[in-house]
């Protein structure tokens, strides 16, 4: 019998009575990460990385029955053992192995490879069967190097303009790496109400970020916006501004035509095309289950370079990110 199977709720691990990320409410959830396609409410206890704690809480409630453990401690659950491990997609993001009877599984969650000063990066596990998101899972999705400079001198070029600097982002994750690496020396930045929420998570950890200041000069100022406020009332409100989104999908020219943007930048906290492949094979798997995103044309590659390849379904795709 598999470590894990797919049942109506979820990913099951029936050795050790719990699911991963489940899309229903159970009794117990293992969780990799704080966001909502990954962490549903209603489950009777929570089990995730120390460091995504607090995000867990803000996204779902304060009072839920959580156990936040460190990154590499095994915990023993039935008969499994199962300890969480880094992701590198947002802060407490983790991979989760999983051991029963000499056999190991991983579920990576949602991942990436590229460096980022907010969470904990990426660690290679060893295991017998691989469960890998594939997101961007074609070969077009390749992420450049110099992403974050462009955005600076898009931000230099609309002072110049005496245009507002309208970014529009995932606020958890995304918005904290701009925060931790663009220049802040180029003026003043301002967050979204739910950005800042989340900002103030990630800094009561420890994460070093510049501060987020009131709007007082627009023509000079940086926004920082949730990717729910594109269009809305108040992103109308700024009269004279510049609009862009941050995002993978940006690699692609379709999104950003339909949403309007005078610029699209691309960046992602998930693993592309290469990085999806070298994270595979840095596990040494045997097997490979491939959800979420482009699960067929990973599929067919790993197949034809020689592994153990499916794709299982999920009830949702990623958000922009």
């Amino acid at each position: 019998m598999p470590l894990l199977e797919l049942r109506e709720s979820g990913l099951y691990c029936a050795a050790g009575d719990f699911y991963v990320d489940p899309w229903a409410p159970v009794s117990r959830a293992v969780i990799t990460h704080a966001h909502k396609e990954h962490a549903v409410a209603g489950c009777s206890a929570y089990l995730t990385a120390i460091s995504g704690e607090a995000l867990l809480r803000d996204l779902i409630g304060a009072d839920l029955s959580v156990q936040p453990v460190p990154y590499g401690e095994t915990l023993t659950l039935g008969s499994a053992r199962v300890s969480l491990h880094p992701a590198g997609h947002i802060l407490g993001s983790a991979q989760v192995r999983i051991e029963d009877q000499g056999e190991v599984w991983v579920v990576s969650g949602d991942y990436k490879l590229d460096p980022d000063p907010t969470c904990a990066p990426f660690e290679p596990v060893r295991c017998h069967t691989f469960l890998t998101e594939a997101t961007f899972g074609l070969p077009i999705f390749r992420w450049p190097e110099n992403t974050i400079e462009a955005i600076n001198g898009w931000w230099r070029s609309n002072q110049e303009a005496g245009k507002t600097s309208l970014l529009f982002v995932h606020e958890a994750g995304m918005a904290q790496r701009l925060l931790a690496q663009i220049d802040a020396a180029n003026g003043p930045i301002h967050a979204y109400d739910a950005v800042e929420r989340i900002t103030t998570i990630y800094r009561r950890q420890g994460v070093a970020m510049p501060p987020a200041l009131a709007l007082a000069e627009p023509e000079r100022t940086l926004i920082l916006a949730a990717l729910s406020q594109h269009g809305s009332p108040w992103a109308r409100s700024f009269s004279n501004a510049s609009t862009a989104m941050v995002s993978g999908w940006m690699r692609i020219r379709g999104p950003r035509r339909r949403r309007s943007l005078d610029r699209g930048f691309v960046l992602s906290d998930h693993a592309d095309w290469p990085a999806l492949l070298r994270a595979i094979d840095q596990t040494g798997a045997e097997r490979v289950y491939v959800t979420h995103g482009f699960r067929a044309p990973l599929v067919h590659w790993l197949q034809e370079h020689g592994k153990d390849a499916a794709a299982w379904s999920a009830p949702f795709e990623e958000a922009e990110a």
